[in-house]
This record gives structure tokens, sequence and C-alpha cells, in this order.
């Protein structure tokens, strides 16, 4: 009867019948390799699943790694309707991706416009700005022309829409006459050979 009980302590536990405790055999080496934890993600994971899904990881990766860099959050009902939140507030940017204009349309556009604005400076310098003023004595105009009657009559005349800053006018034009008045126009506006700056002549005349 000894030697019986003997053989039953001394002999495999499982053999006793009795189911094994997960926790009274936690520091024999054991380890439960099918244990999964179900996470959800926060961003696209490579092989792992997109953003928004529930997917299931070993307690270590998530622990150590998609954790501390907040690429998953446990499935708990608080962190599931975050993530919900957070989708809806993104889910127009990724339906809707911001359309980039490629590089050479874009330089073409510089170029047409440059093209644009040489012509217009061009016309500005070639031509000859017409006004006529009433005088009170000899030549002097009763009112004397102004940089904004200038771009007003630019526009009139010659089709061109330039800003007062653009007409280099220390003071009103004040009797009649011709006058080489200086543009300042952009210094990327090539100008042609010889030419040191562009001008617009104006010429006021008795009325």
């Amino acid at each position: 009867m000894a030697h019986a009980l003997r053989r039953c302590i001394c002999g495999p536990v499982v053999a006793c019948g009795s189911a094994t405790n997960h926790l009274l055999f936690a520091g024999h080496g054991l380890r439960y390799r099918n244990r999964k934890l179900e996470v959800i993600l926060t961003t696209t994971i490579d092989k792992l699943g997109k953003a928004g899904e529930t997917v299931k990881v070993a307690p270590g990766h998530f622990r150590n790694h998609l954790m501390p860099k907040m690429l998953a959050v446990p499935d708990i009902p608080k962190f599931a309707f975050l993530i919900r939140e957070q989708r809806k507030l993104y889910k127009r940017e990724e339906e809707e991706p911001v359309k980039e204009v490629p590089k050479e349309k874009e330089d073409t556009s510089q170029e047409s416009k440059m093209k644009e604005y040489e012509m217009a400076a061009k016309r500005l310098n070639n031509a000859q700005l017409s006004l006529r003023r009433h005088i009170k004595v000899d030549s002097e105009l009763r009112e004397p022309v102004t940089k904004k009657e200038l771009v007003a009559e630019v526009a009139r005349q010659l089709c061109v829409n330039i800003h007062p800053d653009n007409i280099h006018l220390p003071s009103p034009l004040s009797s009649l006459g011709e006058y080489e008045v200086v543009l300042r126009l952009p210094r990327e506006i090539p100008r042609p050979e010889g030419l040191l700056q562009w001008t617009l002549n104006v010429k006021v005349r008795r009325k």
C-alpha cells in the first residue's frame, strides 16, 4: 500500500487525474503560445491590417512595439469609439486626396505668364498716352495729372492693367508737353537689348 502511494506521489502529476493549473506552473517555464490579444490598429501596418481594424497579436508584440508607438490600442469600447470618430474626421481626406500640379505644367504656366507680362511691358514702352487738359495761364494745367489718372488712362487706351506703384512719378504733371514716365516693373521681365528701363510716353495737350 505504501509502495503504491509512493508511486502515485512520485509519478507524473497529470496521471493523477487533476487538470493543469496555469498559475501553479507559471514558474516552471510553461508558455502558452496560442494566447493572443485583440487590439485596434490606429494606423495601417503592412502584413497586419488597416487602420481601424481589430486584429490579434502576441501580448509581447503589443506591449513592446505597438503600444509604445501608439500603433494600436486595446479592443475595449472606449478606444473603439475614439477610433471610429477619428476615422470619420479623416475619411473625407482619404476619399479626396490632394491633387498636386505636375511640375512641367506649373513651369509652362509660369513661362506663359512671363510672356504676357513681357508683351504688356513692350506695349507700354512703345505706345504714347495722350491726355487733354484745360489750362490756367500759358501752359499750366488747371488740374494736374496724377498717378491714379495715368493708371486709368493706360487701362482705357492701351488695355493694360497696372498698379500705381508701377509708375515712378515724384510729382503730378502740371503743364502741357511730352513726358517720359519711368515704369517700375518686375526685374524678371526681360528687357530688349539696349533698353535700360521701361518707360511710358505721355503727351498732355490743350483741351
